[in-house]
């Protein structure tokens, strides 16, 4: 195989929503470029970056690919990706190593919700950014309203390079305005003829060109000075002007493809060799905030973007290659871990095909086998390199959640294990194992991806799990000011217990005065682990209770306000005053003192007006405009309360605070909703008060629960 310089390297992330013909594109070029003989299709389900059989069965992209092929001596890697938000997290990784993002857009929809969240990310990322208008053989494509789209939607940035002659049944050639040359396909696709552009098109592309013009040379005076004095920018001028237009992110080029009949590619490939930016026009963030050059002469080092495990392999690193050359044999340290490790074999991927190779240049993708404890944005060096460490990789917050129900017993610690390398390989997953809950919690970007990770649960690791509704992490809290008091007595023979506490406690806010009536010697502020405060104050006078006891009376507090007296949830925000009680000479020791402070605030928080609080998230809905009313109608069932909306042409974007309670199958309903065209992030905003007919339910079940174990 190859080892390619990095200048003639091109790492490209290949974006759309799906069903846009991503993966179509994708085989259609590996074809095109000759490096592979037969051109797939999803249908026949034989495509090369496709091919789990989840993804066969569901014939869409569950899995990023990594796949490559050789154009004119250019190397381009391609990361086909998923277009659903369900599998955002591949995404992600794909962003972190890519240094150019090709948007494939289907010209019948123009721009979709996925190619819209894609979009932004890559836009926060700084990320030069192409367009392909797909499909434009369709009886519904309208390559003009699917260019306005996304004009509308990226800004005047978005500028046509290539237009069809003509659409759907008649779809067969493209006219170009950077070469000005018409390219007609072949019934079959495959190699054009360059035909001279038709009268009957002249002026409509001469306009085009000179918007072309215009906007590469709007972005560099000294084109800008050329294009004044000549009235026009030769084809080599232009071009390097696109160069520059589009590292800077200043110019979206708009080419044409058909990619399931093989027209366009060849000419999409060519501006990609000749145009895009290679590895080493761009920089890659720090750890620290700061950027970091790649250096193909420097110390050797590499990324890691994604990690995974198959049988009879082992564990497989994928990587980035960020200075000098990686060649197997050679000693490295993981920064992460500290751990010194010794490359293996290294390969070149295509789809699940890998080919060996003996070194690997900078900029280039690769994997590696056998490298133990690795993990997505791991960063590898020399042992002497010890300040270089690339910035994380950035994971989409969850938005679904369930619980995991083993139907065998005696399969824990295979399901943990299981879980444990799923989440290695999958980091947009989070697995909580929660002691409050007593429930082993799954979180997910939605329901098809909760889905896929459950079949891997079975079908791969032989367990047999189903999934139940989640537990909802309830606090407790007071609402008005009681005293109460126990005493704890015990004697049975030899030593007893003796203790009495009188504490008074109180609904606790930031900011809240002091208390004139009681004499406060020392006041103990606890951040909770579970959120919330718990304010405890010695105000004992007197010596009635010594000092040496207040740990345990502390103690007994925090034990009840681990598992709440309502419904055994955890309690929070509650100030805890201990001010009179007494004690015995012999029998009074710290374990009387905790049970006593124990049972004191037990009884004094059941009479305090206890209310049980919900945690609420804040959300917002990207979605079309014609669902507008009913996802407005849907969030006010769910006891939502909507805090703004905005319009961005036909997509809104819906601000709402919700209870967790409601939101836990609302992706699966948010995309029956609206077709599937809808999607939400969501992230903890704060706690609430519950109504009461759901407080009364919460505290039935919990008696109900407690009555079945006993």
């Amino acid at each position: 195989m190859k080892v390619y310089e990095p200048g003639k390297i091109r790492n490209i992330a290949l974006l759309g929503h799906a069903g846009s013909g991503k993966t179509t594109l994708a085989e259609t070029m590996i074809f095109e470029s000759g490096t592979s003989r037969k051109r797939g299709t999803v249908e026949a389900k034989n495509t090369i970056s496709d091919y789990h059989e989840i993804e066969k069965d569901k014939q869409k992209s569950i899995y990023s690919s990594l796949l490559h092929l050789d154009w004119r001596g250019t190397k381009v890697n391609i990361i086909d990706t998923p277009g659903t938000s369900d599998f955002y997290g591949q995404v992600s990784e794909a962003f972190a190593i890519s240094d150019v993002a090709l948007f494939v857009l289907n010209s019948e929809a123009g721009v979709e919700i996925g190619t819209e969240a894609f979009w932004r990310a890559a836009e926060s990322k700084n990320i030069p950014s192409m367009i392909v208008m797909n499909k434009l053989d369709s009886d519904k494509s309208d390559f003009q309203n699917a260019v306005d789209s996304a004009k509308e939607r990226f800004g005047r940035g978005v500028v046509v390079v290539q237009y069809p002659y003509s659409e759907g049944d008649d779809f067969h050639a493209i006219i170009d305005v950077l070469k000005m040359t018409m390219y007609e396909f072949p019934e079959d696709g495959g190699k054009p003829d360059k035909l001279p552009i038709p009268e009957s098109q002249r002026a409509q592309a001469e306009l085009l060109h000179n918007e072309l013009v215009e906007a590469i040379a709007e972005n560099d005076e000294t084109l800008l000075d050329l294009y004044f004095e000549n009235g026009s920018l030769d084809e080599y001028q232009m071009t390097d002007g696109l160069n520059m237009s589009l590292l800077n992110r200043d110019i979206f080029p708009v080419f044409c493809a058909c990619a399931s009949r093989n027209f366009g590619t060849g000419r999409i490939m060519g501006f990609l060799g000749n145009v895009a930016p290679s590895p080493l026009d761009r920089s890659i963030n720090l750890k620290d905030g700061k950027s970091y050059d790649m250096n193909p002469e420097g110390s050797p080092s590499f990324y890691v973007f994604r990690s995974s495990s198959e049988t009879h392999v082992g564990d497989l690193t994928y990587f980035k290659v960020t200075g000098g050359t990686i060649k197997s044999g050679m000693d490295l340290v993981n920064r992460r871990t500290q751990d010194g490790l010794r490359m293996g074999t290294l390969y070149i991927c295509q789809g699940n095909k890998r080919i060996e190779v003996s070194e690997v240049n900078t900029g280039d993708l690769a994997v590696a086998v056998k490298l133990k404890d690795m993990q997505a944005g791991d960063t590898v060096t020399m042992k002497d390199n010890i300040s270089l460490e690339f910035a994380p990789i950035e994971y989409p917050n969850t938005t679904m959640r369930v619980a995991l129900k083993l139907k065998k017993e005696g399969d824990e610690d295979k399901l943990g294990s299981a879980l444990n390398q799923i989440q290695k390989e999958d980091p947009s997953a989070r697995i909580e194992h929660s002691q409050e809950l007593q429930q082993t919690i799954l979180h997910g970007l939605g329901e098809e991806h909760l889905n896929v990770i459950l079949y891997q649960l079975k079908e791969r690791f032989n367990l047999d799990v189903e999934f139940i509704r989640p537990r909802i992490p309830y606090r407790e809290t007071i609402t008005k000011r009681v005293d109460t008091q126990y005493k704890h007595k015990k004697q049975s023979g030899g030593a007893g217990q003796y203790a009495e506490v009188y504490i008074s406690i109180e609904p606790w806010e930031e900011g809240m005065p002091q208390r004139e009536d009681l004499n406060v010697r020392n006041v103990d502020e606890i951040e909770l682990e579970w959120g919330g405060k718990l304010i405890f104050q010695n105000c004992i006078v007197g010596g009635v209770i010594d000092n040496r006891f207040m740990p345990a009376i502390l103690k007994g507090v925090m034990d009840k306000m681990a598992n709440g007296p309502l419904s055994g949830c955890r309690a929070r925000d509650i100030r805890v005053s201990v001010y009179d009680g007494s004690m015995h000479s012999v029998d009074s020791n710290e374990a009387a003192f905790k049970t006593a402070a124990l049972m004191a605030f037990k009884d004094g928080f059941l009479k305090a007006s206890p209310q049980l609080l919900e945690p609420i998230y804040e959300i917002e809905v990207t979605l079309p405009s014609v669902y507008m009313g009913d996802v407005m109608s849907d969030l006010s069932s769910r006891r939502g309360q909507i805090l703004g909306m905005d319009a961005e042409g036909t997509i809104q974007k819906i601000k709402a605070i919700v209870p967790l309670q409601e939101l836990d199958q609302y992706t699966t309903r948010l995309k029956s909703m609206t077709q599937g065209s809808a999607t939400y992030s969501r992230k903890f905003y704060d706690y609430a008060q519950v109504p009461p007919d759901i407080q009364k339910r919460v505290i039935e079940e919990t008696l109900a629960a407690e009555a079945e174990k006993n």
